[in-house]
């Protein structure tokens, strides 16, 4: 972890602070982990109500020129032929041997005006892998010019929708409008990583506490808070929603990560799509699957996934990949890779937790789902 003095700083950093928020170094920035309520009390209000997360640290690369189009559907697995202007895809990006260098969000805001915004901690890592793989499009890096928060829980879109003289709450899922958010041009998209409805913002990076402070004093009424990394990791695990660096990485494909839904193999050729519709036609070795724990135990990431009917020295199976107590469903839940033959929903075995075996069942789907 950097040391703080080398942190990068968010656009809100002056807000947290008076927020009273624990900062702590998070891929090289410095990000609140929590505030004055705490994790759980933070999870609740999100899923109860609406908070806000800073998310200026994630990176935003554009896409520009009559190249394009080609480009981004040659870096993602996607079909972005079927985006039109306003829509937004969820995607990954892979190596040539299907490895995910990351996941990300594609909005298209026309025909040679592309955005994809890519995970804080693979910033440099993307644009450079972007830069060698774009073809003739321009590519311009957009980051530091722009501030990210994130607007999520039952009240997200009423709080969004009143600082806008445009109807924001009729916006659909995976899709943005370029309107005023609090006087502020900014670029609302329906889009999340909570497992609540909501919206995420791009604002100019000057004005992204304007932005933050109007929300908090127009969504005090409905109960809004600030939130940190860690109510962000409860909440995004009990969605069953991957982290990359964690659940997904370079090593790891769409299909071993459950993620082959956002795989397109007829859109056409991208990098990666040979060794995929390999993989798809022969199947894989091993899955990320989800699990529940019984008794107190919590799983972490690296504990062992155990058969203890396999002879010593073959039991372990697999690794945790995340995991933590779910405040809402109220149970350990994780996230693992285990053999195929493990992976279906039922199969039962035992994560190692600190010496101690806690039985564990493969879990179907999100561990919490939004009515």
């Amino acid at each position: 972890m950097s040391t703080k003095a080398a942190l990068i700083r968010t656009p809100l950093h002056a807000a947290h602070q008076v927020a009273g928020a624990r900062l702590i170094g998070f891929g090289g920035w410095e990000m609140p982990v929590q505030y004055k309520l705490g994790i759980l009390k933070e999870h609740r209000s999100v899923r109860e109500a609406v908070g806000l997360f800073d998310v200026c640290h994630m990176g935003e690369v554009a896409l520009k020129g009559a190249g394009a189009a080609a480009a981004v559907q040659n870096l993602v697995t996607g079909d972005t032929s079927k985006l039109d202007d306003g829509g937004a895809l969820y995607t990954l990006m892979c190596l040539a041997d299907g490895g995910i260098v990351d996941d990300c969000i594609v909005y298209r805001r026309s025909d040679t005006d592309y955005l994809i915004i890519l995970n804080a901690a693979n910033r440099q890592k993307d644009l450079a892998w972007i830069r060698d793989n774009a073809g003739t499009a321009d590519i311009e890096d957009e980051s530091d010019a722009t501030g990210l928060i994130a607007v999520q829980g039952p009240k997200a879109v009423e709080l969004v929708d009143a600082l806008s003289p445009a109807d924001l709450a009729s916006v659909g899922r995976f899709r943005f409008a370029s309107e005023e958010i609090a006087g502020v041009q900014c670029m609302a998209a329906r889009t999340g990583y909570t497992g609540e409805d909501g919206f995420e913002i791009a604002c100019p990076s000057g004005e992204t506490e304007a932005v933050w402070n109007a929300l908090l004093d127009r969504g005090s009424a409905l109960g809004v808070q600030p939130i940190g990394l860690g109510a962000r990791d409860t909440l995004r695990l009990e969605a069953k929603l991957s982290l990359y660096g964690n659940d997904i990485d370079e090593t790891t494909t769409p299909y071993e990560a459950c993620l082959g839904w956002a795989v397109r193999l007829d859109s056409g050729p991208f990098i990666g799509s040979e060794a995929l519709a390999k993989q798809e036609s022969e199947g894989v070795t091993r899955k990320l699957v989800g699990l529940t724990l019984e008794g107190r135990g919590i799983a972490r990431q690296s504990y062992s996934i155990l058969d203890r009917s396999l002879p010593s020295g073959e039991q372990e199976i697999g690794k945790v990949t995340s995991g933590t107590k779910g405040p809402t469903v109220d149970k350990a839940i994780a996230l693992g890779y285990v053999p195929t033959a493990y992976a279906k929903s039922g199969t039962t075995f035992t994560v190692d937790c600190r010496g101690k075996d806690i039985p564990a069942t493969v879990h179907k789907g999100p561990f919490y789902k939004r009515n």
